[in-house]
């Protein structure tokens, strides 16, 4: 029998990889959930750099409709389901357990499983592309009749099969999440000590375990719909296609919550530190944070005002009062940083910079949320605007934020601020140059999801200053690309608290021994880390 002999290198390697491929510890798996979903960043903002040279210039043949049609579908499905959602679970997996300090999740051959699902369905997602009929088209809300058969070809099968086999790894996830945080504290963390973070992960999974079933429901539904001859969403078959929307969006929008409530736990914890001050009204931003996700369910008829198949006035009174939690998260945040001393490093910076957008993509929707003017800007690209600043510029730029917050205690070792600053700078102009000209665009009303337009329709220049935007954000990558390999090398050591941290995952080293901690500090404010370093309880909090 032929052998093949390895060199101490490669049997090092293959252990190494098969290490990782096997691994449960819920860091690892976490470092796994945050690579792939910037692999899958990647991707989709090639595919959204495509989507923006069409639209370019006017009468553009660059690309033709039809595939046109799968790249903004694929775009938006892949930030959304491949990007955004596995990027904040990654970081959750990484830095909760720490934070309550646990030695790991829950279960941890489940947390593994939950990941390896994620690149199987960007895969398959991926792989409508060498269908005959490419990849998905209709959009990433998949409505009826476009996402019929008749319309469609098998890459919305593949799209549906992707998105169930995500909501299936989210849903686990949040299974995980729960009993983590409400089995496996230490001594001493009760609930109202838990750091924000925490809080903001236990509120997110919650929503996924009441929403994600409703969307894999849709999903079966459509797919019988497709392929067994059924009849529930196809208006051409006596199906009804509002059902799906209602469906969809019962999901999707507690989905913006899932995608930006653990951002904003994120800010919550650098906020503080680099303000040197204790996170303003501690309980009332886990109220507000509870509040939002209550709210969450009662909004997601907003987006179909236009169908008047929902009861306007409710809905839009309650699109107003989900304004109120936001607005105490951010008057906590602000009178965190009022008079605090500041230390400008790359983390704040992408923090203020969630803060700024946040606000604008707060502000912006709150116009859709009445009536008159929504039936005005519907379907033009002022949505477009709106969902990009609060998604990008909230997901995206608090992501940032605790990419260079936690690469120290992931990695040991500390990026560098010079090419982080000028990575914030880049990514800040040229995401207001790609997404603030769209307002105007929407409200001269430029349909959203076309893909050329008429020279005379006095679209060009804002357009053209969106692609310029959109490549300055392109190129923004590439100095964290080269900071995260010149630093993964020869970073400076970052040390076990480089930021003089509040929280506890600053107590254990860089990076964190397999089961977390050798020994804890005792737990009597939600800043043990603090109390320990000025040997004192913190004076705002500490009850049970």
């Amino acid at each position: 029998m032929a052998t093949t002999a390895l060199t101490p290198a490669a049997t090092a390697y293959r252990s190494s990889l098969y290490e990782w491929v096997t691994t449960t510890d819920h860091k690892k798996i976490g470092i796994l959930y945050v690579v792939n979903s910037f692999l899958f960043f990647l991707i989709g903002g090639v595919l959204a750099l495509g989507v923006r040279s069409q639209l370019a210039v006017p009468d553009n043949k660059l690309i033709s409709p039809e595939l046109y049609n799968q790249l903004f579908t694929m775009h938006a499905s892949i930030m959304i389901f491949l990007f955004i959602i596995p990027m904040l679970a990654g970081f959750g997996n990484y830095i909760v357990p720490l934070m309550i300090g646990a030695p790991d999740m829950a279960f941890p051959r489940i947390n593994a499983l939950s990941f390896w699902m994620l690149p199987l369905a960007g895969i398959i997602m991926l792989s409508g592309f060498l269908t005959p009929g490419g990849a998905a088209a209709e959009g990433w809300t998949s409505y009826s009749p476009l996402a019929q058969r008749a319309y469609s070809g098998i890459g919305t099968d593949l799209w549906i099969v992707a998105v169930a086999l995500i909501g299936t790894s989210s849903i686990l996830g949040a299974v995980n999440f729960l009993v983590t945080i409400f089995k496996m504290r230490a001594p001493g963390m009760t609930m109202f000590r838990m750091p924000i973070m925490a809080w903001t992960v236990l509120v997110t999974s919650v929503l996924v375990l009441l929403a994600t079933p409703v969307l894999t429901s849709g999903l079966i539904m459509l797919f019988i719909d497709r392929n067994y001859g059924g009849h529930f969403f196809d208006p051409a078959t006596g199906g009804n296609a509002i059902l799906w929307q209602n469906i969809f969006w019962f999901y999707s929008h507690p989905a913006v919550y899932i995608m930006i409530l653990p951002a904003m736990g994120m800010i919550s914890e650098i906020l503080p530190v680099f303000s040197r001050k204790p996170l303003f009204g501690y309980k009332a931003f886990v109220f507000a944070t509870a509040g939002i996700g209550a709210l969450g369910f009662s909004v997601w008829a907003h987006h179909m005002f236009t169908t008047g198949a929902v009861y306007l006035p409710f809905f839009s009174f309650m699109t107003f009062l989900i304004a109120v939690p936001t607005g105490v998260k951010m008057f906590n945040w602000i009178a965190t940083l009022y008079r605090g001393q500041l230390t400008f490093s790359t983390p704040l910076l992408f923090a203020l910079g969630f803060l700024s957008m946040f606000l604008i993509g707060g502000i912006d929707g709150a116009f859709s949320a009445a009536v008159p003017v929504d039936f005005a800007l519907h379907d033009t690209y002022w949505v477009v605007s709106h969902l990009h600043y609060v998604l990008f510029g909230g997901s995206v730029f608090g992501v940032m934020a605790g990419t260079y917050y936690w690469f120290p205690k992931m990695s040991g070792r500390r990026l560098n601020e010079t090419l982080g600053k000028i990575q914030f700078v880049l990514m800040f102009i040229g995401f207001n140059l790609t997404f603030f000209p769209m307002h105007l665009l929407g409200l001269d009303g430029m349909p959203r999801r076309i893909a050329v337009y008429a020279s005379t329709a006095g679209w060009s220049q804002l357009n053209l200053v969106a692609t310029i935007g959109s490549i300055i954000i392109a190129t923004s990558m590439l100095p964290f690309l080269w900071n995260v390999f010149i630093s993964l090398r020869n970073g400076e050591p970052a040390g076990d608290d480089p930021w003089e941290g509040n929280t506890l995952e600053w107590a254990t080293s860089s990076p964190p021994p397999p089961y977390n901690f050798d020994h804890l500090p005792q737990i009597r404010s939600e800043r043990p880390v603090f109390d320990a370093r000025h040997g004192r309880v913190a004076d705002h909090g500490g009850e049970a």
